[in-house]
């Protein structure tokens, strides 16, 4: 492992592998950084020391790979060609283009200041402490409620491919957790590892669909190119935001790379290329193959195999199905393991839940407390007969929230005017479009807005009363160290007449007894 001194490592001015805690920013939203972004005293809370992280590049960009190249392909390419016929492979290039901005100011800021809270954290240092809370329960309690959805998600396209009863789905869908569940217990090593082999098999089945029905391309299926204009397009951009979405998550597991200022820019760079690729190919040969045909069909991933392979698509998209989500599932548990741990760790919530938030360590108590979180919302779906709509959006509008605090705080930490910042500001203006899509959905996020806020506001009550029993006690101390000092004043005022009476009564005593002695 290399040691990076924070002296002399900087990328664009930026002292590099810093840690981010509550003690190092205000604690009011709109605070700003005891020092400059870029000034050549910015601290290092690590003190430069070498990190304890175990993933290389070959097990970084694995994860970053399962964590965008998810469910998405299994539904969105047919979506998008239903809305945009053959026009929505360009729809996919420029979501793709529009995440580059996105995913390059997250890998600059794990770069920088590798911790376990991820966004959190750089919202703590660029806004306070009240901003970061707000963004660690989104991401906790928001963006959790997903992990379920991916699980269920899972199920029903198992069960609908291989003709199960949809009563097996719930099974399905719990099972799923739980090889993720006990490669993370082992720490993200071994998750690091499974995961390697969980995108290996993954890309293998896209590159092996896309080669299996490449030959059935028929060039007539891309005429008309824009059947529903360009209205069609933003709608197909807008289904695929959906699939460019995860590049957040290793911001959280940053501090487990072995030298996250050199690996993660590059994990992230290969990942963007490779999920790109995959997503272009796979919406070139919907289009190509299907033709006015895509969208139609409940799993078009099937209906694509099924067009050039009959017989086996449905055990090769049964694979695919479950690859998928134990690859995204296993991708997103080591992220909420050490956020969680960093809110227990900061005070955001309760501390017992610190415990494995440094880098080599496994937060087997905030694991524990996922599982539960997820067991609770697998519960309330299954109370809504598996109508996974309101919770994707709750999912969905938690993540917008995320990403706007996450690269406003971005604009505010790195360099102005240096690539990364420009990248910021790009990010910023699209997630800000976003939000403001998202505008009708963001109850739960200002719901769990308003637990931060009353966090701090029970903080701050709770120092106020601590200092009032402080000062109290000091008064009190300061009293009784008065006190002995009052008595002996008194004593010496009472002892002086006494004295003085004494020696007038003496003095005559004396002179007598000296007259009478002989001469």
């Amino acid at each position: 492992m290399k040691c990076v001194d924070p002296a002399i490592a900087r990328v664009g001015g930026m002292p590099q592998n810093e840690r981010v805690t509550s003690n190092q920013a205000g604690a009011t939203i709109g605070a700003q950084p005891a020092t400059p972004p870029g000034a050549a005293g910015a601290p290092a809370t690590d003190g430069g020391q070498a990190h304890h992280g175990t993933l290389g590049l070959v097990q970084g960009t694995a994860l970053y790979i399962a964590s965008v190249l998810g469910t998405g392909i299994l539904v969105l390419p047919g979506l998008a060609a239903a809305a945009a016929g053959p026009a929505s492979i360009v729809a996919v290039a420029a979501v793709l283009v529009l995440s580059i901005p996105l995913a390059g100011t997250f890998a600059a800021l794990a770069a920088r200041y590798p911790d376990p809270g991820g966004v959190a954290s750089y919202v703590r240092r660029a806004l306070g402490a009240t901003a970061a809370r707000m963004t660690g329960y989104w991401f906790y309690f928001g963006v959790c409620v997903g992990a379920p959805v991916v699980a269920i998600l899972g199920g029903e396209y198992v069960v609908a491919v291989l003709g199960v009863d949809r009563a097996a789905v719930p099974i399905i869908g719990f099972a799923v957790f739980v090889p993720p569940f006990i490669a993370n217990w082992f720490g993200v090593r071994v998750a690091g590892w499974v995961q390697f082999v969980l995108t290996g098999l993954l890309l293998s089945v896209v590159v092996g669909v896309v080669a299996v029905t490449f030959p059935a391309v028929e060039a007539s299926n891309f005429t008309p190119f824009l059947p529903n204009g360009w209205a069609g397009v933003g709608l197909a951009i807008s289904l695929f935001v959906w699939a460019f979405a995860g590049w957040e998550v290793g911001t959280h597991i940053a501090g487990e790379f072995k030298n996250p200022r050199r690996t993660i820019p590059i994990a992230t760079a290969i990942a963007i290329v490779v999920v790109g690729l995959g997503y272009l190919a796979l919406q070139f040969v919907t289009v190509a193959v299907l033709g006015p045909r895509a969208g139609e069909g409940q799993v078009p991933l099937l209906d694509l195999v099924e067009s050039t392979a009959p017989g086996i698509g449905s055990v090769l998209v049964a694979i695919v199905a479950a690859v998928v989500t134990l690859g995204v599932v296993n991708a997103y548990l080591p992220a909420f393991g050490k956020l969680g741990a960093a809110l227990g760790r900061d005070g955001d919530l309760p501390r017992w839940l610190a415990k494995g938030a440094a880098d080599g360590e496994v937060p087997r108590r905030s694991l524990a407390l996922t599982g539960v979180l997820i067991v609770v919302y697998f519960g309330l779906m299954l109370v809504n007969r598996l109508d996974l709509t309101g919770f994707i959006l709750i999912h969905t509008s938690n993540m917008v929230a995320i990403y706007a605090a996450g690269m406003l705080a971005a604009t505010l930490l790195l360099e102005r005017w240096s690539l990364g910042w420009w990248l910021a500001v790009v990010a910023t203006v699209m997630t800000a479009g976003l939000l403001v899509l998202a505008w009708a959905n963001l109850i739960v996020p200002l719901v769990l807005a308003l637990a931060a806020v009353l966090v701090t506001l029970v903080r701050r009550v709770r120092r106020r009363r601590a200092a009032a029993r402080a000062s109290r006690v000091a008064r009190a101390e300061e009293d009784a160290a008065d006190a002995p000092g009052d008595d002996a004043d008194a004593d010496a005022r009472v002892s002086e007449p006494v004295l003085t009476a004494t020696a007038r009564v003496s003095e005559p005593v004396l002179t007598a007894t000296a007259r009478q002695e002989p001469r």
